[in-house]
């Protein structure tokens, strides 16, 4: 997925959200179609699964991006005795009051890092449901909205597997977009090791030049255009058509979802918005079907042992799926 090209002169939410890579590039080199990722699920209140190796700046984007849109962002590593109430917040006895108060976990934010989520046990993998879902927590009894806007950005390792448990498949259903975290070009490396040699430090954002460009205001005026796109009926079958394409693929085991294509709906919707079109296009929605379904399906396991990647067969539907005129 690269970045959408603007055909018309944008709007004042368009041009705002736009600023963003400028802003990010300051202190991240060559993750333009990350963010424009990240972007997208903040158009559509939606959650995103970062995979990449250690060291690709998985971290520091999300930092960047939340500081760039003056978000608040909180970060939360994911470890084997991370226990529920770590993440959501507990009830908490005050001995000066004899009365339990509620201290928040850090899910009360814009923007949640969950960093190797996949290191902790499905317990506390399933605290994140709720609040993915209904962007809110539970506890005895009282139900305590999160902030709005708000979005998980999870990573995980996709190359170190010791240790680690598995997200099951309701959990991976939840979040939006899976965005690959690649590792930069050469000369993109070089302009890293410039920048560090130069004095860069990722933990001192300010100092590197970024800036608010953009806010909640602006997210929220940006949604509103983004529910105004038009979507044509045959685009809808389109849609349709490729879901359902995925569940009778004879190498996958599990297809994508109702709920898959709603998401690739509204990640379409939100691209073309991007791309300054009023309209949903065929090629918007093959631009966001990769990211916005793969993390989705299951291969089968005889087509994994003989090296079938979900991409390959999201490329293989893609190509056989009539595209509407």
């Amino acid at each position: 997925m690269t970045g959408p090209v603007t055909t018309t002169a944008p709007s004042g939410a368009r041009a705002a959200l736009h600023r963003l890579r400028a802003e990010v590039a300051k202190a991240v080199v060559g993750q333009d179609a990350v963010v424009t990722g990240l972007v997208i699920a903040l158009l559509c209140r939606g959650h995103v699964l970062l995979e990449g190796v250690p060291g690709v700046a998985k971290t520091l984007l999300v930092r960047t991006l939340a500081a760039a849109l003056d978000l608040d962002a909180k970060r939360v590593q994911f470890t084997p005795d991370l226990m529920p109430g770590d993440v959501t917040g507990s009830l908490i006895f005050d001995q000066r009051t004899a009365a339990f108060t509620f201290r928040e976990g850090p899910v009360f934010t814009n923007l949640l890092l969950a960093d190797e989520i996949n290191r902790t046990p499905p317990k506390t993998q399933s605290a994140l449901l709720e609040v993915m879902e209904e962007r809110q927590v539970s506890v005895e009894g009282e139900r305590r909205p999160l902030p709005d806007p708000f979005i998980v950005a999870a990573t995980q390792n996709p190359v170190e597997y010791e240790g680690t448990y598995a997200l099951p498949e309701a959990q991976l259903d939840r979040f939006l977009l899976k965005l690959t975290v690649p590792l930069p070009e050469r000369e993109e490396e070089l302009g890293v090791l410039r920048a560090h040699h130069a004095g860069f430090d990722p933990r001192d954002l300010r100092a590197a030049g970024v800036r608010p460009v953009a806010g909640a205001a602006d997210l929220a005026a940006a949604r509103a255009e983004v529910q105004r796109v038009h979507v044509a009926e045959p685009v809808l079958g389109y849609i349709v058509d490729l879901c359902r394409g995925t569940r009778s693929a004879p190498a996958l085991e599990l297809g994508a979802s109702p709920r898959g294509a709603t998401a690739l709906l509204n990640t379409a919707k939100a691209w073309s918005w991007l791309a300054g079109r009023d309209h949903v296009t065929p090629d918007d929605v093959k631009a966001v079907a990769r990211p916005t379904l793969r993390h989705r399906l299951r291969p089968r396991p005889e087509a994994e042992l003989e090296g079938v990647t979900v991409d390959a067969v999201l490329d293989s539907v893609l190509a056989t799926v009539p595209t509407p005129r």
